[in-house]
């Protein structure tokens, strides 16, 4: 087989090909055997029918058709590794010409989008990026320390109209016209969360208990999702939180500490902490801004429009011109993105192993509420583990360009971002905001836990 490249702009390529007849007669006799055992011919066995006769019973454009669908993807990717090409999206196909006889070539020429060549800097060293101080400002520590109060707080029934932040138990019946489309009893509902129906937390303030409201609200779920429903919302108890009062005893029912000025120390130790782990988050994403601003990186314009279209169909908006320009907007950024730390990745000759892996794996089945185990079956049998290495080869990919970066404050400070915890949180840094913000919470979430095991 012969196969020559041309590039037809830096993200498609058209690739030609010529396969001798000896290299598809393998594929000619498979679809010969394969008609043959599909059609019944008198005085032949079936399966046993010979080629001239097939020939002339189906044609021998039908069966050349046969064979050349088998054997092309087989020849597509002969071409493709030959000329080093790296495709994305779909191929398009052109046969030019077939082995009308035998001892004749067939000729096919393909067209498909390429990843681009992406020029990267020498080093990444000239790189400065400005990011906020880490300072802690006392409506931080403030803040903190009433949550860490809301967890101590008690629920209290009281006799009087629904308030924002009051705990309420409520019945809900959703009606479109005469049809039910669903009830529940007893649900326990903090007013204000806005976490349910549209409308529900307007409706809900000012009713006492044994009380009934009617409000119209866009249902949230199920096969009539988005219309609009009468909901009928009863309230049948109503609560109020009670905190506990801050002071020394607080801080010793909440944490290892026995006086309040010592929570309170440690939680502005806390919101220091936040805030280098929001400096971290700052340098990363603005080190990837700088990157796709000041790098060329062309994007296919078949994958793009591909993409759109799934998405916009997906949500069944496909006539929605401005939501339109706006995932195209997106697509776009996030295609450069991945071209751009997919080549950082190659160069850098990035790594993942498998612990990596893992910690990524249960990261993101924590995001979408599964069980580890459960989400890593369901990623392996949709054969996405290669996509899953990818991206975190981009996260690394990513840190150790920020490892070389200067990072500086808004006050003209260098920031360290190994400063955050005595092992490498760079890496720790091009994981998802969620986990940032879990690892910036830890220590309040522990604080809260240990009483149990220090003071029993």
């Amino acid at each position: 087989m012969k196969s020559a490249v041309e590039n037809l702009n830096p993200t498609r390529v058209k690739l030609t090909v010529e396969v001798p007849f000896e290299e598809l007669k393998p594929s000619l006799d498979a679809a010969y055997a394969t008609i043959g055992s599909q059609i019944q011919v008198p005085g032949f066995r079936k399966g046993k029918v010979p080629s001239r006769i097939i020939d002339q019973r189906v044609g021998r454009g039908a069966v050349l058709q046969e064979a050349v669908n088998e054997a092309l993807p087989q020849f597509y990717g002969q071409a493709v590794e030959e000329n080093d090409v790296r495709p994305i999206g779909q191929p398009e196909v052109d046969v030019t010409e077939v082995p009308a006889e035998d001892g004749q070539e067939l000729k096919f020429t393909v067209e498909v989008d390429v990843r681009p060549e992406v020029k990267l800097p020498e080093d990444w060293s000239g790189i400065t990026v400005e990011v906020d101080e880490a300072k802690a400002s006392p409506e931080d520590v403030e803040e903190r320390l009433v949550s860490l109060q809301e967890r101590f707080g008690t629920l209290k029934g009281v006799e009087r109209a629904v308030k924002d932040g009051d705990f309420v138990s409520i019945d809900l019946k959703a009606t479109i016209g005469d049809d039910e489309i669903d009830s529940v009893t007893g649900i326990s509902y903090e007013v204000g969360s806005k976490n349910m129906l549209d409308g529900l937390d307007e409706a809900l303030v000012g009713m006492e208990a044994g009380e009934t409201k009617t409000f119209t609200a866009p249902l949230a779920g199920g096969d009539r999702e988005g219309e609009d429903a009468e909901v009928t919302v009863t309230v049948q108890s109503v609560k109020e939180r009670e905190l506990p009062a801050l002071d020394d005893d607080f801080a010793q029912l909440a944490s290892e500490f026995d006086t309040l000025a010592e929570l309170r120390e440690d939680l502005t130790k806390q919101a220091e902490r936040a805030k280098k782990f929001e400096q971290g988050v700052q340098a990363r994403d603005k080190v990837l801004d700088h990157l796709l601003e000041t790098i060329d990186i062309p994007v296919p314009e078949g994958v793009v429009e591909a993409e759109v279209h799934n998405h916009l169909e997906g949500e069944n908006r496909l006539e929605d011109d401005e939501h339109r320009a706006e995932v195209d907007t997106n697509t776009r950024q996030a295609l450069k993105a991945q071209f751009l730390l997919d080549a950082i990745a190659e160069r850098e000759d990035v790594k993942v192993e498998q612990p990596e892996l893992i910690e990524y794996l249960m990261m993101s089945a924590q995001q979408y509420g599964m069980d580890p185990n459960q989400f890593a079956q369901a990623i392996d049998q949709q054969g996405q583990v290669p996509a899953m290495v990818a991206e975190v080869a981009r996260r690394k990919a990513l840190a150790s360009v920020l490892e070389k970066a200067k990072v500086v404050d808004t006050a003209g400070a260098e920031v360290d971002l190994n400063e955050l915890t005595p092992t490498d949180m760079v890496s720790e840094l091009v994981e998802d905001d969620a986990a940032t913000e879990a690892a910036a919470a830890e220590e309040t979430d522990e604080a809260a836990a240990e009483e149990g095991a220090d003071r029993a």
